[in-house]
């Protein structure tokens, strides 16, 4: 087998290190093994000092319940505040959050000011629907904006969010509404794959046909396609669009429910896994400043997951905006409307760190290097795989051809049950 021009390489010994100037210049540095090695509780209490907290935590780790761990026991915080308000406050207003890219090529760049109004407009739109801190809501959604405020909303009034991958059937979806005892579903009349509109809103009329804590569905019509309409039924720009853009924010128990995530179910029923606040939110932001090396002031950020998976929740929304990062997010896939829609996007907002999947990148292989070649990818400076282990022609290929035999490759893996 070749894999675009590499042999298959069933072994690979060769080690390909960072530059020394990427070495001096890396936010992590061979000190931080020693510091945790020294003392692993006082290493996490620092990693936590970079949040806004309303109140400092009495214990950083409660372990009497074990393996029930209680991370920053008596501090108070809130998600949202420390993934917006406070770089608005520190004067970054002005600064991209998103830079949205829907497949048939309309686009948005939101600023955290922005994201801020909208994301107190869409929480104040949640209070008038009756959802409190401690109430559960089911999101439905493609990958739009409104996805990321929906979530920040909920985490802004303390709500556990249940966000349910767009691809799943109505039995999947009924099952992890009726699990969570979600209040609300938010969801889209459908999104864009494939050059075509895809329809969302079926699914959920079906579902919540036998899931009686539902009060509401919220829809955001985004393609504009025939919706029946039901008596639960609320547009999203009608009730959201009237609402302030001032929330005061409440502050919340470190171990207040920040979401639910049901696992794949590939070994048995889906199993709801829940994340609670300040330790969630304590390591996604370490893990995205330090295993992506992220700069706010420079980087352009690009997590092509899913947010109906961890990786979507980690590294699409939360270690990113709370660093303060400007990144993408794309609707589509990769090969609409041509196989070079990824490297097009990359070369349009100067994407430096790339975060994908071996599926991919041996997806990209097949379709040969040509199609990369067509672009300019010089903005990159990292690159990330995550999802499966990476086989070493995937490898290669992706450091070749993709980073131009200068971006280091952090090959990452996490479980929906770690964060």
């Amino acid at each position: 087998m070749t894999f675009d021009g590499f042999e298959n390489l069933l072994h690979e010994h060769r080690v390909f290190g960072p530059s020394d100037e990427f070495k001096a210049q890396a936010n992590a540095q061979p000190e931080l093994y020693g510091q945790a090695d020294a003392d692993r509780i006082a290493f996490w209490e620092d990693q936590a000092g970079r949040l806004s907290w309303d109140r400092q935590w009495d214990l950083a780790l409660d372990w009497t319940d074990a393996p029930f761990a209680r991370w920053f026991v008596g501090g108070k915080l809130n998600v949202a505040v420390n993934c917006v308000d406070r770089h608005v406050s520190d004067g970054y207003g002005d600064q991209v959050a998103i830079h949205f890219e829907g497949e048939p090529g309309d686009t948005r760049a939101i600023t955290y000011q922005q994201l801020q109004d909208e994301v107190c407009q869409a929480a104040n739109a949640l209070t008038e629907l009756g959802i409190e801190a401690g109430d559960r809501v089911a999101i439905y959604l493609p990958m739009i904006p409104e996805a990321v405020i929906s979530m920040l909303a909920c985490a802004r009034l303390g709500a556990a969010h249940s966000v349910i991958f767009g691809g799943f059937s109505a039995d999947a979806l009924r099952s992890r509404i009726n699990d969570a005892e979600a209040k609300l579903v938010i969801t889209a009349d459908g999104g864009y794959r494939r050059g075509k509109a895809a329809a969302l809103k079926p699914a959920v009329d079906e579902a919540v046909t036998g899931t009686p804590s539902v009060r509401n569905v919220l829809v955001v019509e985004r393609t504009g396609q025939e919706v029946d309409w039901t008596p639960l039924d609320i547009k999203w720009n009608d009730l959201v669009g009237r609402q302030s853009s001032v929330h005061k924010p409440e502050f919340f128990d470190a171990e207040q429910p920040l979401f639910i995530l049901y696992t794949s179910g590939t070994t048995g029923s889906p199993k709801g896994i829940l994340h609670t606040s300040g330790g969630y939110l304590t390591q996604t932001a370490y893990t995205h400043y330090n295993v992506f090396d992220y700069k706010a002031n420079s980087d352009v950020f690009w997590c092509t997951a899913d947010i109906g998976w961890i990786t979507g929740h980690s590294y699409v929304v939360y270690g990113p905006l709370a660093n303060r990062a400007t990144q993408v997010l794309y609707e589509g896939t990769p090969d609409s409307p041509h196989q070079g829609r990824w490297w097009e996007i990359i070369e349009k907002y100067g994407v430096t760190i790339l975060y994908t999947a071996p599926t991919a990148i041996r997806t990209f292989s097949k379709w040969g290097r040509e199609i990369p070649q067509k672009f300019d990818l010089s903005s990159l400076r990292l690159l990330g795989s995550v999802g499966e282990p990476i086989n070493p022609e995937a490898w290669m290929w992706y450091r070749t051809v993709i980073g131009g035999d200068r971006c280091p490759i952090v090959d990452t893996w996490w479980q929906t049950e770690t964060g």
